[in-house]
């Protein structure tokens, strides 16, 4: 018999880093196609595209760190709170961790049993994971998050940067669109691989609100722009 595959010790980073790549793409396709829309010349269209990567690079892993880090300083604040519990009235904590395990299906002398020796071994490590839900698998990385969505978006930005470089002008909104589907689709399937889940849903997903977003971006574009001559 094989051992089955776990994919939820991925979820920290991989959210982070599909979340980065999905909008790299998404973001600097979309700016491209509304700068496109209008303006027939080159220069604008990749100034967008350079500017709109850097900027969405530094703003996906301000918002992950600051995001992260409020979840962070969450788990911070309940674990010492929990902690200064266990010190002033260990006996009433023992009784809520074994009434936790009673709700899980253990009777009730062996759910006082496990609490029991659970509290011997680590108390606060306990209560941390079956009261508060906090565990090494699911606890808030900042920095991690931070980096893993600033290169995702990078490298997700730079793929439509290299379409605005070489497509021809005449064409440049048919081949950011289908280009960035292609990427999209690509990402989408990439994090379902990682993350075992569904290929068609994950794909379908990202493509068709990606969809969404670049015909929006590209209606701006029309409805605002100004060809030049």
């Amino acid at each position: 018999m094989e051992l089955e595959n776990h994919y939820v010790h991925r979820s920290g980073w991989l959210r982070a880093a599909v979340l980065g790549a999905n909008d790299g793409i998404l973001s600097t396709a979309s700016l491209v196609i509304g700068i496109a829309a209008a303006s027939d010349t080159r220069s604008p269209i990749l100034l967008a595209a350079v500017a709109g990567i850097v900027a969405g690079a530094f703003s996906m892993a301000a918002g992950e760190y600051v995001s992260v880090s409020s979840q962070s300083d969450v788990e911070k604040a309940d674990l010492s709170r929990e902690k200064k519990e266990l010190e002033v009235m260990p006996d009433i904590e023992l009784q809520e961790l074994a009434k936790i395990y009673r709700k899980r299906g253990l009777d009730e002398k062996l759910a006082l049993e496990v609490a029991a020796q659970l509290t011997a071994h680590d108390a606060l490590g306990a209560h941390a994971r079956d009261e508060l839900g906090i565990n090494e698998i699911t606890q808030a990385r900042p920095m991690q998050a931070a980096f893993a969505s600033a290169m995702s978006f990078l490298a997700g930005g730079l793929l439509p940067l290299l379409v605005s470089l070489f497509a021809p002008m005449k064409y440049m909104l048919a081949f950011q669109y289908s280009f960035a589907i292609l990427f999209l689709a690509c990402s989408g399937a990439l994090a379902a691989k990682a993350g075992g889940s569904k290929l068609l849903a994950s794909v379908l997903r990202i493509c068709i609100w990606g969809t969404v977003a670049m015909c929006a971006s590209g209606l701006v574009g029309y409805l605002f722009g100004v060809q030049t001559s």
